[in-house]
């Protein structure tokens, strides 16, 4: 590996060219972008209080009262295989829900903060603006955005 001599203190040194800096805009502090936040927080907490909740309760009911997680439905078939079948259903009606909130709520938010933030940008960077890094990833399909 090279090594380069230190810098001397006489050594003559270039002015860096003037370049304005502008803030940068962070969608951040967008309003809109806190109100898609908003919504899709909103929305996780109650489902996973709803579905670490609901585990909970079943692991908690079966070590505190497996009398209760013993008893016999149908032949074989116990309150405790039900109920942890159940949580089956419990994730499946999670997922569902999720993406149903994601298509319904947060989806609309997200693809008009988007034109917007586009909007913005070509406003700024003039008439012939190329288009962005961001914006070679992120294509509008048939059913919203999709990411790669």
């Amino acid at each position: 590996m090279p090594e380069f001599p230190p810098r001397r203190e006489d050594s003559p040194t270039f002015p860096l060219p003037h370049v304005e800096h502008t803030q940068p805009f962070r969608i951040s502090s967008h309003p809109e972008f806190r109100s898609l936040r908003r919504a899709q927080r909103r929305f996780g907490i109650r489902a996973t209080i709803l579905s670490v909740g609901g585990f909970l309760l079943y692991v908690l009911v079966s070590f505190f009262a497996p009398a209760v997680m013993n008893q016999p439905l149908f032949g074989r078939l116990t309150v405790g295989l039900t109920l942890g079948l159940g949580q089956f259903a419990v994730m499946g009606v999670t997922a569902w829900c999720y993406v149903r909130h994601m298509r319904t709520r947060v989806d609309p938010l997200a693809h008009g903060l988007r034109v917007r933030m586009r909007e913005d940008e070509s406003r700024r960077a003039g008439p012939a603006a190329p288009r962005s890094e961001a914006g070679r990833f992120f294509q509008q399909g048939a059913r919203g955005s999709r990411a790669w």
